[in-house]
């Protein structure tokens, strides 16, 4: 009997948000779990976020689209940023908490600092592709020291992962 792959992917939902923003377009969340587990095999998706109490609706539909969320506290800057940095959430994650339980990652997230993780996951054979959100945001860290062909750029997805307005019947307007 085969064994069955498990695939996880690990997202840092703040790079993946701003990197794709900075595109110009919408990522369409739900269509995103489907092309992770149709193109890679995630069986299981994780996304670090901070939580924000007036953010209920977005965590519901994140849930029912298909990801697990880790949650990272979160406090307000003086300037009135909320900040909530998820980095050592996503490294303890991946590599201890669930490390003995999937054969290969996949990170998401342009930010140099997961290129230990990474250098970790190659050592250990369980690295499987860096989703970068946005090559023009993108540590100098991974272009220096990975091979393009383990990168993938969400530059290169818009067609398939745009978020796209849809006009309920019998509505008239201008679809974004």
């Amino acid at each position: 009997m085969q064994k069955q792959i498990k695939n996880y992917a690990f997202i840092d939902s703040q790079n993946l948000y701003i990197g794709v923003q900075k595109l110009g377009w919408k990522l369409d969340f739900k269509k995103f779990r489907i092309y992770l587990k149709e193109k890679y095999n995630i069986s299981k998706a994780y996304i670090f976020i901070g939580h924000v109490r007036k953010n209920q609706k977005l965590y519901k539909s994140l849930k029912r689209s298909g990801y697990n969320l880790v949650f990272k506290c979160t406090a307000k800057q003086s300037n009135g940023i909320i900040k909530g940095n998820v980095d050592a959430e996503l490294v303890l994650q991946s590599a201890a908490i669930d490390f003995e339980n999937y054969d290969k990652a996949i990170i998401v997230s342009g930010d140099g600092d997961f290129y230990c993780l990474i250098k970790y996951l190659r050592k250990h054979e369980k690295f499987l592709k860096l989703l970068a959100p946005n090559y023009s945001a993108f540590s100098l860290i991974f272009k220096k020291r990975l091979n393009r062909k383990d990168i993938i750029f969400m530059n290169d997805l818009k067609n398939i992962l745009e978020y796209k307005t849809h006009l309920k019947r019998g509505e008239l307007g201008v679809m974004k």
